[in-house]
């Protein structure tokens, strides 16, 4: 596989007052959907990455439903290194539920998450886990550019980042990835936020901590498709906007008053036609008596459905249904272990390394 090298600038100094920090152990999640044909080359890549590490690091698999036989890959190599772990999930739940599964599980100091279709050059985690010793909890990562991207593509990517960033009260880089580090204590603040719906790129700006940005140039696919579809990416958009923004029941405000001054406008129009000498032009009005029905009908369906999308997602949350499965865990020589992951942190306590 050919690695690009990153094209991130010289990295930032420490944090004021921080110094440098030790790192103990290091658990890597990877989490692969159907990647049979290329998981190997990548497996190399991060094996001989793990080499150069500073401490100990193992790798953490998490097999979203796979119907092509990377369970079955993984578990050789988990028989054969004590380094790697396999988590097969029941069914395939996706790819923000196989990343929370793959956090939830690892217990090292330092967590790194990747995807498994080889954008994410293992080489730049040498990088990240120097900013991790220099005094950062999370270190995000930023495409600068990707190879074989199409403009409607990098477009689209572009447009959304400048909404989310324009909608909601967070502050997402633009082109920020699901390939970042994470220090013992972020990982369990992350642990703590179980909502259904999950857009961990904001969740992880949600929760704060020192954090720092490396860009990179991400290159090709090393084998088959993307698994992210239209509809998968209009999805996570989707979960972004209405877990993070307001923005669409303040819209439906602002159409309703808009409604109403229009309505008004033309009630004072109608009254000081009646009340002139023009009176006798005034004759039943069947198209602006029609524009108002059709568009108070219009406005009515889509605030209707806005609402009832949130509606929906308090309906999911309600259920408190697990974000995931996990069908079984293949640890360290191919033994199997539990399958229930350690129980999160509760939400606001405080967490230490």
């Amino acid at each position: 596989m050919s690695i690009l090298p990153p094209t991130a600038p010289t990295p930032p100094p420490s944090p004021p007052g921080e110094s440098r920090r030790e790192c103990r152990s290091i658990g890597i999640v990877v989490p692969v959907y159907n990647e049979v044909l290329g998981l190997a080359e990548l497996h190399a890549e991060l094996t001989r990455v793990l080499r150069d590490l500073p401490c100990p690091a193992s790798i953490w698999y998490v097999d979203d439903g796979s119907s092509d036989g990377t369970a079955a890959l993984v578990e050789q190599w988990a028989a054969a290194d004590p380094r790697v772990h396999l988590l097969e999930l029941s069914r395939n739940f996706g790819h923000q539920a196989a990343l929370t599964a793959g956090m939830d599980y690892v217990q090292d100091d330092v967590l790194v998450v990747m995807d498994g279709d080889g954008q994410h050059p293992p080489s730049l985690i040498l990088r990240m886990v120097e900013l991790y010793q220099a005094g950062y909890d999370v270190v995000l990562t930023r495409r600068a550019d990707t190879k074989g991207a199409g403009i409607v593509k990098k477009a689209c990517s572009n447009l959304f980042y400048t909404l989310i960033n324009r909608v909601c009260s967070l502050r997402i880089p633009p082109q920020a990835a699901d390939f970042r580090l994470m220090s013992r204590n972020a990982a369990l603040a992350l642990g703590s936020l179980r909502e259904y719906h999950r857009f961990l790129r904001g969740m992880v700006s949600w929760i704060g901590f020192r954090q720092t940005t490396l860009d990179y140039t991400a290159p090709l696919r090393i084998a088959g498709r993307t698994k992210y579809s239209i509809s998968k990416m209009l999805g996570l958009a989707a979960h972004a906007l209405f877990s993070f923004s307001k923005l669409p029941l303040r819209l439906c405000f602002i159409a309703g008053i808009t409604l109403l001054l229009l309505s008004a406008a033309e009630a004072i129009h109608a009254a000081y036609i009646f009340f002139s000498p023009r009176r006798g032009e005034l004759v039943p009005g069947w198209s602006s008596l029609m524009f108002f029905i059709i568009a108070i009908g219009g406005v009515q369906l889509i605030v209707l459905g806005i609402i009832g999308n949130y509606i929906g997602y308090v309906f999911e949350e309600v259920k408190r249904r697990p974000v995931y499965i996990v069908r079984r865990h293949v640890a360290a020589g191919g033994r199997a272990a539990p399958a229930a992951a350690p129980a999160p942190p509760p939400p606001g306590l405080s967490q230490t390394s």
